[in-house]
């Protein structure tokens, strides 16, 4: 018999009670968080008849709460039929929906509104059995005081888990070591995402491919090369890896059930990346002609209505919030007008929706003549593609520093919100010789408006390649809502104060 084909047992067994004891581990965590959230709910119902029957309420609300004489008030022991059940429904429910799946990640506003709508539909359930079965017995305000608690405190408990969460992430501490299957374009994204983002919580172990990437002639050291395609199974063991990713390029996708097999066998979570990196979209639509899957792009949401609505919401947040900004804004002028000579305001030509071009304005955090001394400082260029990102860049001013840190510098950038020209939300406006040297399909993020901010800003901001931000910016404009604009404001705001990846 042919020997060849046999795997030695001692390596996969050592990596599959590896596996296991990553998987233990998680279910420990999943059953800590389980525990967790009955504890805070048993607090919720306690501290929701505290509310009803024992606490003071001042004027008017005392009339609303005591609607019942003291002497009908219930014991605290007769809720327990009902409420013991309710956790039991609730722990059911936040499983059903995947509140303690720990991978694939959610994220903590879908995290929230699992909870949100959970607890709505079993404190409805509730009331519906309740006041069919004994209409007069309980209070109904009761059951409104202890949804209401548990969604605050489930919720409140979330935030700081994955505030805790993401601080030890950004810190390189509990990350999950991700394998990356792929060299090519697609597999130097998925890269790119990971090490610019290390809040997600992934570290990179290193990648396979037929041969490492160059740059600049020699292989880079950014990211370690593992080997080619044939040492899966040993590269895996090797990095303890705990996730492969399979970023093929296109004439390797016949390869993915050998792949897909090895990590199986090795008991690996494993991702999909298809290869639409040369279609130059991130999304696609799923059709079928008989049977037979086909693929079109996704199309840009931001148009019609949608566009409507996203500038109503613009102006509305601009206006609101108008006082605020006159105010840290007349600081900040006055900080850039002490600090060196020169205008405050500074105007530069940008390109815009549907490449127009219109006057971008910052607060200056450059000398007088940085655009002329750019050419001479070109060979010091720290970013890729057509941007030029410079971290010491010696034409920035002392409090250019701090306002670019803390992008206070794009304050005025708002009035070019309430001119049309940009959004709050959106792909960073480009510069006219940065577009002339874009590659066709980076054109399609000028599909839609520029912005203030954008998901890259949310995610890394300049540690990304520039690829990898043109992609993000077209994820944005092919999967537009209300919601993942309010998402991107919430991940900016930290994302600016802790200052990452800005210069």
């Amino acid at each position: 018999m042919d020997q060849s084909i046999r795997h030695p047992t001692g390596p996969t067994l050592v990596v599959e009670t590896e596996q296991k004891s990553i998987r233990r581990s998680r279910h420990f965590t999943a059953l800590g968080m389980l525990l967790w959230d009955l504890a805070l709910i048993l607090a919720s119902v306690v501290f929701a008849y505290w509310l009803r029957y024992t606490a003071s309420w001042p004027e008017p609300f005392d009339r609303i709460v005591s609607e019942v004489a003291t002497q009908n008030q219930v014991e605290f022991e007769a809720f327990l039929p009902i409420f013991l059940p309710m956790m039991v429904l609730l722990a059911f429910q936040f499983g059903r929906r995947g509140l303690y799946q720990l991978s694939p990640r959610l994220s903590l506003l879908d995290q929230i509104g699992i909870i949100v709508s959970s607890t709505l539909t079993v404190i409805a359930f509730l009331i519906v059995v309740v006041f069919l079965y004994k209409p007069f017995y309980y209070s109904r305000l009761i059951f409104a005081f202890t949804g209401a608690t548990i969604i605050l405190l489930l919720s409140v408990w979330r935030v700081i888990r994955t505030g805790v969460q993401h601080w030890q992430w950004s810190r390189g501490i509990g990350q999950e070591r991700v394998l990356v299957v792929g060299g090519s374009g697609l597999g130097q994204d998925v890269m790119n995402g990971i090490v610019s983002s290390p809040g997600l919580g992934y570290a990179l172990a290193g990648y396979l491919n037929d041969r490492p990437v160059v740059e600049n002639g020699r292989a880079t050291r950014v990211y370690r090369h593992l080997g080619d395609f044939n040492d899966l199974e040993q590269a895996i063991r090797a990095s303890n890896s705990q996730q492969v990713i399979l970023a093929l390029p296109f004439w390797e996708q016949g390869r993915l059930p050998e792949f897909v097999m090895i990590c199986e066998r090795l008991g690996v979570e494993y991702l999909l990346a298809p290869d639409f990196y040369q279609l130059s979209f991130d999304r696609v639509d799923l059709h079928q002609l008989s049977g037979v899957p086909l693929l079109r792009p996704k199309e840009i949401r931001l148009q019609g209505i949608n566009l409507t609505i996203k500038r109503v919401m613009d102006v509305a947040l601009v206006l609101a919030l108008a006082p605020v900004i006159l105010l840290i804004g007349a600081l900040v002028a006055l900080l850039v007008r002490l600090d060196s000579h020169g205008p405050v305001i500074f105007r530069q030509q940008r390109v815009g929706r549907g490449g127009a071009i219109f006057n971008c304005y910052k607060f200056r955090t450059m000398v007088p003549d940085a655009e002329a001394r750019k050419a001479e400082l070109a060979h010091h260029n720290d970013a890729d593609g057509p941007l030029f990102k410079m971290r010491d860049d010696p034409r920035i001013t002392r409090i250019g520093h701090i306002l670019r840190r803390s992008s206070l510098d794009e304050l005025p950038q708002l009035w070019n919100v309430l001119r049309g020209e940009m959004s709050l939300i959106g792909p960073r406006p480009a510069l006219p010789d940065e577009v002339a040297r874009y590659e066709p399909w980076h054109r399609r993020r000028l599909e839609v408006m520029p912005g203030c901010a954008g998901i890259v800003q949310a995610l890394g901001r300049s540690d990304m390649s520039f690829d990898e931000q043109v992609r993000l910016d077209i994820y944005y404009a092919e999967n537009w809502s209300v919601s993942m604009d309010i998402r991107i404001l919430l991940m900016v705001i930290p994302a600016v104060i802790g200052g990452r990846g800005a210069y």
